[in-house]
């Protein structure tokens, strides 16, 4: 019996020798502050540094915003027009937008939109080109040559002065070119104005847009006139 004894005394001493060997999980204390939880989100940009980054000449009222950006480097106007790059031919292009930002339909009058130079203390206003009368400037700086004479008259002749090449050039600048007088409600539309300053790239900062006739839709109710000055330094 003295032997069984010291046999089940070993065996407990061995048991409690392993168990000590091989703890188990070791829980924190309760007071333990948990480490910080892993985030992939990067920093927020400031409101002021978009904005800042995105900022383009504009004038805002009404709800609607009318930003113009001249194109005057002219690496970056052959990569927007390629062939049909209007700077050469001394035509200014200016990137319209309009931004509608309430729940009604706004309708501009393209056609009184003006480029204001101001030159001193004089104004002159210079109306935009038409992709075709743009295409007619790159191809013939000089003018259009004159038509060719015909003996006799053929029935159903084209117009006068129709040139292949003008007419290609017309094709790849009436996409790009600014041709809705609607902004629909909470939308942006956008294009391209292309004004004759006859090479005159200098007074691009003494230049303002200048938009007369917008009025929301279909009330007719008028906005007040537009007018963005081209130069960033001039912006409030």
């Amino acid at each position: 019996m003295r032997i069984v004894s010291m046999i089940a005394a070993l065996l407990f001493i061995g048991s409690g020798a392993f168990a000590q060997s091989n703890p188990g999980p070791v829980n924190p204390p309760a007071s333990a502050t948990p480490p910080p939880a892993a985030t992939d989100s990067k920093p927020a940009v400031p409101p002021a540094a978009k904005s800042a980054a995105n900022e383009k000449p504009h004038d805002a009222h009404g709800g609607m915003i009318l930003s113009a950006e001249p194109i005057t480097d002219n690496e970056r106007a052959k990569d927007l027009f390629g062939k049909a790059n209007p700077l050469p031919a001394g035509i200014l292009p200016v990137e319209v937008t309009f931004q509608n930002q309430t729940p009604r339909a706004i309708r501009v009058n393209l056609t009184t939109v003006q480029l204001e130079v101001h030159i001193h203390d004089e104004r002159q206003d210079v109306d935009w080109l038409t992709p075709g009368e743009v295409a007619n400037a790159i191809v013939h700086p000089d003018g259009p040559p004159p038509p060719k004479q015909r003996r006799i008259p053929v029935i159903g002749l084209g117009i006068p002065g129709n040139d292949k090449k003008v007419e290609k050039l017309a094709n790849i600048l009436r996409p790009l070119t600014l041709d809705s007088d609607i902004i629909p409600p909470l939308a942006t539309i956008h294009g391209f104005l292309y004004f004759n300053l006859s090479h005159e790239m200098t007074q691009v900062p003494n230049s303002s847009l200048y938009l007369p006739d917008a009025v929301f839709l279909p009330s007719n109710d008028p906005l007040i006139f537009f007018e963005v000055p081209l130069s960033p330094a001039a912006q409030p």
